[in-house]
Order: structure tokens, then sequence, then C-alpha cells
């Protein structure tokens, strides 16, 4: 459960300095659901652009955005792409919601607004004298730095060195203070140490997506709602919702998962990681280029008992789409040789990566399980190849020009010939022996209580169920806080 008694020192703190900043703060239930948010603030966020360091800018932490880079409010279903068969080469149809409307073109900002938020709003977090400290293999430290720069509050950001250079000159002015560690995505244990390091300050507090329970909090109650209401817009009759696969990242979206069971109980979940460093396929280590997903451990907030299938993705294979999805000849052969609409070529761009990574994984699962054109998997696109422009320059450096010979290579090497190799179907047995993964990294490293990492897997009711119902008991404790500012009422 998440800790939500109140520091009064530190909550009237908070709350005057959200006065002086003009600063209120959203609901779940208006992230689920933007038509409860104040007419006031919907004007006022006409005339603010998606990425405005604007504190009204947190009543843009939802799904439901309109597809603007200025001025956007809200629709009824999220923005989605669906990818054809001609594209997948599998029957069912595969359904990917974008992250690339959220600000700072991510939905970090969600995951990082379910960590701060809770502890902001009991006061536990002082913003007049801690410091958010973001551990992140990439876009959660953007947005746990974005968040903290619209509540006034001061941010630490850490991500490894290697990631792409458009993070760190985002972050350059965004963050009070960044920080690399040595490695690229799969070495997470070294941002743990550094955490470790900085937990030795009493001015600073950490938000480890890894073991932060606001972050499927978060996912299960706003993404989770979100991908039910695409899959409730575009299902036909006689359709049916097969599952969902996400790549494991933080494990945050795969809460999402947990609320599409919970509500279509056939679904399967699978989770996907890079086959480079096959964690839960195979207990393997390495490192990869499919960034924003971190490995080498369980995350603490996976709820591997309720997860199907693990399916690895070769990084090559994204790698190689990046190029075909956002290069002129690429988009040439979309067109005249797959026959695909230009309004959906130009959408692909909303694949970044591991958006790239979570399409691929829905093929296999697709082909595994031998849907059909009656079966719809969903997943999400955590970013937008906007965040990947150095990489395609880096790619075209490596292999040359793109050519139409190589576009009709990579569609078929890379989709069309993906097989189902490289995933299992998780039994009892399986998902014990990854849920007990979790004991080295977070009981040996990271001093949590073996009786809390047994009560994951044994006592779900009492933990991943009144963990997602707590956003109510938050909503209440949002209410109050801008009751006590005072600013609602003067909009």
């Amino acid at each position: 459960m998440i800790d939500l008694r109140i520091n009064k020192e530190g909550l009237a703190n908070n709350i005057r300095k959200a006065k002086e900043n003009n600063i209120i703060i959203p609901t779940f239930a208006q992230m689920q659901n933007p038509k409860l948010i104040p007419e006031a603030i919907k004007a006022k966020l006409a005339n603010t652009g998606l990425w405005d360091t604007d504190p009204v800018n947190l009543f843009r932490i939802t799904w439901k955005n309109e597809a603007k880079e200025f001025g956007g409010l809200y629709q009824d279903v999220p923005n989605f792409v669906e990818f054809p068969s001609a594209l997948t080469g599998v029957k069912a149809r595969i359904i990917a919601m974008a992250g690339k409307w959220f600000p700072t073109g991510c939905h970090k900002v969600g995951a990082s607004f379910g960590c701060l938020v809770p502890r902001l709003v009991t006061g536990q977090f002082d913003a007049t004298y801690h410091k958010a400290v973001w551990p992140s293999t990439g876009n959660y430290c953007r947005g746990g730095a974005f968040n903290s720069k619209l509540l006034a509050c001061q941010s630490i950001a850490i991500l490894p060195a290697e990631m792409s250079q458009e993070r760190f000159d985002w972050l350059k002015s965004i963050a009070g203070e960044i920080i690399a560690t040595p490695g690229c995505e799969s070495n997470v244990k070294e941002i743990f140490d550094k955490t470790w390091e900085l937990k030795q300050r009493e001015d600073v507090m950490v938000f480890n997506q890894f073991e932060e329970m606001g972050n499927p909090v978060w996912h299960y109650n706003v993404t989770g709602e979100a991908l039910a209401t695409v899959y409730e817009a575009v299902k036909r009759d006689g359709d049916r919702l097969a599952g969902c696969a996400f790549t494991s990242g933080s494990a945050g979206t795969m809460s999402a998962g947990d609320y599409l069971k919970d509500h279509y109980p056939t679904a399967k979940v699978g989770v996907g990681e890079a086959l480079q460093c096959p964690t839960i396929l195979n207990n393997g280590f390495g490192g990869h280029r499919i960034e924003g997903i971190g490995d080498k451990h369980i995350p603490w907030i996976h709820n591997v008992k309720n997860t199907d299938m693990a399916i690895a993705i070769d990084d090559e294979d994204s790698q190689r789409l990046l190029r075909l999805f956002n290069k002129p000849e690429g988009k040439k052969y979309l067109k005249e040789t797959l026959g695909l609409e230009d309004e959906l070529i130009e959408k692909l761009s909303w694949l970044g990566i591991s958006g790239i990574a979570n399409m691929l994984c829905c093929i296999k699962m697709a082909k595994y399980y031998e849907l059909t054109e009656n079966d719809v998997l969903l997943t999400v696109l955590t970013d937008s190849a906007s965040m990947y422009g150095s990489r395609i320059t880096e790619l075209d450096e490596n292999h040359g020009a793109y050519s139409d010979f190589e576009a009709a290579l990579d569609h078929n090497l890379h989709i069309l010939g993906l097989k189902t190799d490289n995933l299992i179907e998780l039994t009892y047995a399986d998902r014990k022996r990854v849920h007990n993964l979790k004991y080295y990294t977070w009981v040996e490293q990271q001093q949590r209580d073996v009786a809390d990492l047994n009560a994951l897997w044994y006592d779900t009711k009492g933990t991943w169920d009144a963990v997602h119902a707590q956003y109510k008991e938050m909503d209440e404790l949002i209410n109050e806080f801008n009751e006590a500012t005072g600013l609602l009422k003067s909009l």
C-alpha cells in the first residue's frame, strides 16, 4: 500500500508554494474523463503549448488529448494507430495507443505524476526543502523533471550515458541537475547505486519507478481505462479482446494489462524484453538498444502472477523498422507496395523504438495464439520517433543511405519474417520463477522486506487490488489540497 499519512508541516509548505505558483492539481478522475475538468482550465489550455512548462499542463496528463502541439483540448477516444494486416502479416487487429500527445511526448509524465503527487498532497515531500530524484532509463526522468517543474519542485534526473542525445539536450532546460550513469538501458544497477549514494542526503527523496506503487496505480486506472475505451470504440460484431502486450521497462504499463484482465477476463497479458538481455525468458543479461526498457532485474511493481507470456524482441528489428517508418524511401514502399494510406504512414512516426518493439510483441503473440481477424490485441506507444532523430542518423552512418530495396528487405525480414521463437507461455511455475528473481534485486540489494515480497505473490487482494483502489483516496487528498489553495474558486 502507498503511505498516505499526512505531514502537516510539509503539507502547509506545499499549499503555500502552490498558491504562489498558481498550481492546481488534476485528479485521477479528471485524467480518465477530461469532461470533468473546469472550463476555465480548458480556456487556458487553448492558449498553451503541449510542452510549455506551465502548471496548467498538468491537466494534459491524460491519454485523451487532441493531437495538437498547441492549444489542444480533449477527445472522447485516445489517439491510436491500427496496423493493417498488409503491414503486420497477421490477421489479428493490432491497435496501439499513442503517447506522443502527452507533454514531453511520452506517457511517463503520468507514471511520475502517480509517484510524486501522493507525497506532495500528504506533505511527505516538502517542496520547500526536498529535491525529487528521478532514476530512469530515459523517459521517466524526463516526465519526473517536467512534473517537478510544473509543481514548483526541485529535481535531479538520472539516466544512462548512452541514451539518445535528444533526452539530454531537453533535460538541460528542465531538470535542476542531470546525472549520467555508466552504460545503456540495461545498466539499471548502476542507476540504483547512484540513488543509494543520493539517499545519504536528507534533502532528497527518490522516486524509483521500478518500485514506486504510484506508477502502477496511474497506469491501472488511467492507461487501462483508456485502452478499454479504445477497444470499445473500435470493436466490431464478433470481435473479442484477445489480449495486450507491453515491453517491461519499469513494468508500470503492465498494470494496464491487469485492468484489462479485470474487465475482460479471457484476455492474455504479454510482457516483452530485448532478446539481447532476456532476463524473464532466460535469466539472461547483456546490453541492448531498445531505449527506455531497463532489465537485468524484475521490477518490484511487476505483477508477474498476472502475466501469461514473455516475448523477446531482437533490438535489430526495432532499429531497422525505425528507418522504414521514417525515411522517405520507407514511406514510398509503404504507400506504393503495401498500399497504405498517407494518414496511416504519417502516424507511423508516432512509434518510438519501444513502441515498435510493442507492435512486434503483438505480432508474435498473434502468431503464437493463431489469432483471427476477430481478435484484437492492444498496446501503447510510449514515445515517438521525434525522440530518435539522432538514432536514425546513426543508422544511416552505419548502414549507408536508405533505399527502396532496403525498405522492402526490412519489412520482409523484420516484420513478416517474425517467428514464434524466443517466447514462452508462462506456466504457474514459470511465473513463480520470474517473481522469485525479485529477491536478488529488492531484498538483497535494496533492503526490501521478504514478507512484502511474498505478499505480492500470495496476497493479491491485499496488495495489487488494494493499491489499485487507492486512487480514490488520492483524489480526495488532491481535492482537499486544491480546496486549501483556493485557486479553483478564483478561476
